[in-house]
């Protein structure tokens, strides 16, 4: 008997993750009827992971006001899983798209939501935690978030500061005395796929700090102030090196994640995979299928399907990708374990068209699939 599993990224703005494995099952059933299908929701730790990974589990939605980048409150939701876990996309309360493209200030803009989004979280008696930190509209080295949860930044007068990015250069000392207790007993998982550091040309402010509003004066500012910060940090956290791999991530949040609550850091896919089980779901099947908008030569580095695919050619298990789109580039993804790449689009469109005409693309693309494999295992 066949059994298939279908775990695929959505197609941004055309098709969700969900959608997607319900046209493969069809196209699936329709060629093999008394196959077995398992379907999972997938994401690689960007926008759309805590709908994914709580659909995926059975988990729970909840949803808190919180401070948005700018103080303004916000309705935040992130997912409630079983044994006392959480997955929280700081995003939804402190991302881009919360600021006006007209606001957006790195110099003004703090994390302080996503830390009252980790202490409602802990209220539920949620011990531990997994942090998707992608999409920030923040430069404030983590600072809002780790006061929201008691710890005071305070300048060279004890004065408490806000937590800003424009703080930054004024910390002299941290007071940790005020951190919230739970923390000590909670695990923490940092779900990242960039790589920068804090500090220089490739690390949170030279990097990220245009595309969130930052003018040059105020990255020549920011800048600077991480410089101080980290310092700070270096005292008050022995062996604490700005440079490591991540730690620049969402405006410096991953570097506080990792030394205030000494998170792990783990790649976004990878942790995702964890959180639904896929290992397990994966056992005993014939096939799986994967898949995204568009593969390029960035899907095979931390993306859904490079995940998907290296865990499948780890299992034995076929691994096949039904793509919107492809470029040449795509290719390297066949040495990762992907079979065979299908895109969806059968004819010249513009994106538009192709955004227009996804599920219509998509249930073709899954009807010559499984009609290839039904005509490969007449012939085997």
């Amino acid at each position: 008997m066949q059994r298939f599993l279908f775990a695929s990224d959505s197609f941004k703005g055309s098709l969700s993750s969900a959608r997607a494995a319900e046209l493969l099952r069809e196209a699936a059933l329709a060629a093999f009827p008394a196959a077995q299908t398992r379907m999972l929701e997938v994401a690689d730790g960007g926008e759309g992971t805590v709908s994914a990974v709580t659909a995926a589990v059975g988990g729970q939605l909840r949803t808190a006001c919180v401070k948005g980048p700018l103080g303004e409150p916000v309705p935040a939701t992130y997912g409630l899983l079983d044994g006392n876990r959480a997955i929280i996309e700081m995003a939804a309360a402190s991302g881009l798209p919360l600021v006006h493209p007209a606001n957006r200030n790195p110099l003004l803009t703090s994390t302080y939501g996503t830390g009252q989004l980790i202490l409602d979280a802990l209220d539920q008696g949620v011990h531990d935690i997994s942090l998707a930190i992608g999409g920030s509209a923040t430069n404030d080295g983590g600072m809002g978030c780790l006061r929201a949860l008691g710890a005071r930044f305070l300048d060279a007068d004890g004065r408490e500061l806000e937590g800003r990015g424009a703080d930054l250069s004024r910390v002299c000392a941290i007071d940790m005395a005020g951190l919230d207790k739970r923390l000590a007993a909670a695990r923490f998982r940092v779900m990242c796929d960039v790589d920068n550091p804090l500090l220089g040309p490739q690390g949170a402010t030279r990097i990220f700090g245009a595309q969130k509003g930052g003018t040059p004066e105020a990255l020549d500012q920011l800048e600077a102030g991480m410089h101080s910060y980290a310092r700070t940090l270096a005292r008050t956290f022995p062996g604490f090196d700005p440079m490591a791999p991540g730690m620049g991530a969402a405006g410096g949040l991953g570097a506080a994640a990792r030394a205030f609550l000494d998170a792990e850091a783990l790649p976004g896919v990878e942790c995702v995979l964890d959180l639904v089980g896929f290992d397990e779901l994966l056992e005993g099947c014939s096939l799986c299928v994967t898949g995204e908008g568009h593969a390029d030569a960035q899907s095979a580095h931390g993306k859904v399907i490079s995940g998907i695919a290296a865990r499948c050619k780890n299992a034995g298990v076929p691994c096949v990708a039904v793509v919107g789109g492809m470029d040449a580039s795509a290719e390297d993804l066949l040495e990762l374990g992907i079979e065979a790449l299908i895109p969806t689009v059968p004819d010249i469109c513009t994106i538009d068209e192709a955004m227009e005409n996804a599920e219509r693309n998509y249930r073709m693309a899954a009807n010559r699939l499984f009609s290839l494999i039904k005509l490969g295992s007449a012939l085997a």
